[in-house]
């Protein structure tokens, strides 16, 4: 099978929809193990992105956190919040099928804190200087939660035999 083509005949197909131009399918072992086209439109969630659609499909039926093993094919690059996503998760490989430059003049996000050109390197920026507002309250209370889960769980993390610092 041609997981790529798959994944453009997904995205075609939610667009004929009603959907948005987004899909990813995420294969391990020869086998595609779960696919989602971006439901946002569909659900009014600005979280139901395709990647994070087919993650939560992948890990569920895995029962684990991690897509070690796996190739994630995706119509385009991902947005930072996928992105963060794809990084958690840690598939093998990550497969993009067109830039944002070839699919600009057809399709822009232009939300209110979020043109997609510029996000990057709004992200980059200390956080009280991003556009979104955003303010610190401290509370040491707040920390107790992680010291918690530490004395319950020990500090290093491990995900199919990698192991990592505590996220």
């Amino acid at each position: 099978m041609d997981f790529a083509q798959h994944t453009i005949e997904l995205a075609r197909r939610n667009v004929e929809q009603g959907g948005r131009p987004f899909a990813t399918v995420i294969v391990k072992d020869g086998a595609i193990l779960a696919e989602s086209p971006n439901r946002v439109a569909q659900t009014n969630d600005p979280t139901a992105h395709a990647e994070i659609l087919a993650i939560r499909q992948a890990c569920t039926a895995l029962g684990t956190e991690s897509l070690t093993g796996a190739t994630i094919y995706i119509l385009a690059q991902p947005c930072p919040m996928c992105l963060g996503a794809l990084y958690y998760c840690s598939p093998d490989e990550v497969v993009f099928l067109t830039t944002r430059e070839a699919y600009e003049p057809y399709y822009v996000d232009d939300r209110k804190y979020f043109e997609f050109n510029t996000f990057y390197d709004e992200f980059a920026k200390p956080w009280e200087q991003r556009r979104l507002p955003m303010r610190h309250d401290s509370r040491d209370d707040a920390v107790d939660v992680y010291r918690l889960w530490e004395q319950r769980n020990g500090r290093a993390l491990s995900y199919s035999g990698v192991a990592t610092a505590g996220n």
